[in-house]
Formats: structure tokens, C-alpha cells, sequence
């Protein structure tokens, strides 16, 4: 996807929620968009799955959460794979629960746990064997980090509210700060 720059919004066509590419947890109608750009393999990531997971189900369906990949590569040696794996789980409609057990497992990312989490979660095996040695979701996988880099993305996770880049780096606070500060100015309005 291009980067350019809706002119009414002024926000980065880059941030825009994109059914055919992302994961989408919750209501197209909710007023708030979260965004995380995030890595199975990251500690980072892993400790705010677990604050994210409380944050969503405290605004309920007032927030639609997206997921987009982000493997760090030169520091994470199988968060690219377990990302691909997320993929083709996501393929046969289990992302979620396969991003759940991931995150989870994030120090135990090897294929043969990647097969195992897939299998737990009710994936085909057959289909998931052949669309893993086929990298089917490879190309996927990398576009998202592409458009993480051309948004400026430096470390993990990342976050936008409705386009905004949110630092998380002293804890999710902010991000339910930043939730709470979104909700309010649509509710005042």
C-alpha cells in the first residue's frame, strides 16, 4: 500500500484499517481505531498483549483493534516465521486465538511449536504444512513491516489511536490515556 496522505484527515492513507491485509478485532462502527505494529518473538510486545487484552475488553465495543506485522529480524530470528504462521492460521479464520497462544509462547517459537500452537487452536495441518513450506504469507508479512518502516516505526510495538502514534515506552497507560482523550472529544461532540 502507498503511503500518501488523506487530505481531509490529514492522516497517512497507511493507517486506515485494510480488511483484505489486516486483523481486525472488533466492530468496522467503533468510534476509536487501535493499530499495533508488533513481533511475537519481542518481550515488549508480549508484556503489552497482556495490558492490551484488559484495555480492549475495559472500552468494550467502543474500540476496533488492528494487528500488523512487524518482525524484527535481525533480533528476533523467528518472528518472521511465527508471523507467517499467523497468517495461515488466520487464513482458516483462527488468528486470534493463534495471536493469544503465540504471545503466550513467545520464547518457544521454534516450527515445530509453531506447528503444535496451530494444531491447538483447530487449524488444518495439511493445509497450514503446505502454505508454510510454500511461504504464502511471506509477502504479506514483509508489506506490513514496509509500510511500519515508511511510517517512521522504530520500535516495538507500536501504536496509533485513529492515526496518532501513541508512545507506549513508559507503559500502556498512555495508551489508555490516549483512548480515554478519543472517546471524550467524540462524546463532547
Amino acid at each position: 500500500m502507498e503511503n500518501t496522505t488523506d487530505h481531509l484527515t490529514g492522516t497517512s492513507t497507511l493507517l486506515r484499517p485494510d480488511v483484505a491485509a489486516d486483523h481486525i478485532l472488533d466492530s468496522a462502527s467503533a468510534p476509536v481505531t487501535i493499530i499495533e505494529y508488533g513481533d511475537f518473538e519481542s518481550p515488549s510486545c508480549g508484556r503489552a498483549h497482556v495490558g492490551l487484552k484488559i484495555l480492549l475488553g475495559h472500552f468494550g465495543d467502543r474500540v476496533r483493534f488492528v494487528f500488523r506485522h512487524y518482525p524484527e529480524i535481525e533480533i528476533h530470528p523467528h518472528a518472521e516465521r511465527a508471523a507467517e504462521a499467523g497468517e495461515a492460521a488466520g487464513a482458516q479464520g483462527r488468528f486470534w486465538p493463534y495471536y493469544d497462544v503465540l504471545f503466550e509462547h513467545r520464547e518457544y517459537l521454534s516450527e515445530r511449536h509453531l506447528r503444535q500452537y496451530a494444531a491447538q487452536v483447530g487449524v488444518d495441518l495439511e493445509r497450514y504444512d503446505n502454505e508454510m513450506n510454500d511461504h504464502l504469507y511471506r509477502q504479506r508479512v514483509q508489506q506490513h513491516a514496509m509500510d511500519g518502516r515508511n511510517l517512521g516505526i522504530r520500535a516495538m510495538p507500536t501504536f496509533f489511536i485513529d492515526g496518532i502514534l501513541t508512545d507506549v515506552s513508559f507503559g500502556l497507560r498512555h495508551l489508555e490515556d490516549a483512548v480515554d482523550h478519543e472517546l471524550r472529544m467524540i462524546d463532547s461532540t
